[in-house]
Parts: C-alpha cells; sequence; structure tokens
C-alpha cells in the first residue's frame, strides 16, 4: 500500500468524523497536484465558533487514536478558520463567513473532488 493510499484513508475517516459532529458541506479533495503544502485537504463548515472548537477537538482525537501525528494547528474558532495539519492531509475548519471570503475551493479549482457531503 503507498503512502497516498494510506493518507487518503485517514482523510476520509476525518470526513466521518467531521459529518458525524455535525459539520457542514464537508468536502474531500485530491491537492497533490495543486498545493505544494498537502496530498489531500478537507474542509469543513462549523455553524460556531464553539463547533469549530469542538470538530477540531474531536478530529485531532481521532487521529491520535489511530497514530496518525499531527504537524500542528493554526487558528481559532472565534477567527473563524483553523487549520491541521497532518503531514501530506490538511484540515480547514471554516465558519460561513470565512469559507466565502477565504473560498478555497475556486482556489484548488484543478483539485479532484473525492467526497462532498452537504
Amino acid at each position: 500500500m503507498t503512502k497516498s493510499i494510506v493518507i487518503k484513508d485517514y482523510a476520509r475517516k476525518i470526513v466521518d468524523v467531521a459529518s458525524d459532529n455535525l459539520g457542514e458541506e464537508v468536502l474531500l479533495l485530491d491537492t497533490s497536484k495543486s498545493s505544494l503544502f498537502a496530498d489531500y485537504s478537507v474542509v469543513v463548515t462549523g455553524q460556531t465558533d464553539r463547533h469549530l472548537e469542538n470538530l477540531a477537538q474531536k478530529i485531532m482525537r481521532a487521529m491520535k487514536k489511530d497514530g496518525y501525528r499531527m504537524h500542528h494547528r493554526e487558528g481559532t474558532g472565534k477567527s473563524g478558520w483553523i487549520l491541521l495539519d497532518f503531514f501530506g492531509m490538511n484540515v480547514h475548519l471554516f465558519s460561513k463567513k470565512s469559507r466565502s471570503h477565504y473560498d478555497l475551493e475556486s482556489l484548488w479549482s484543478s483539485a479532484k473532488e473525492i467526497v462532498r457531503v452537504q
């Protein structure tokens, strides 16, 4: 099994954790050809700043439980954007306003969509 396939499996797990915890507009993209930082990117919208923090905690716990190390975290729920960097895979947790403002989907328009959960 290649490294990329393993990372993709973890990215799918993050999609499940986000969806199970009421994350909205959950999107998994193959950004290997459009980003220098990650092979896969997960983008999620949270309902409130507390919800964003809760999603971040649940995702970090799930990855730690499975032995997948996080490189670093940036941002807070109050800022409207939390970035979780998991070595080869990034998770972007946004408020609705911040997701619309930063519009990463347009930035990565050439990325292959793997999963979309409304």
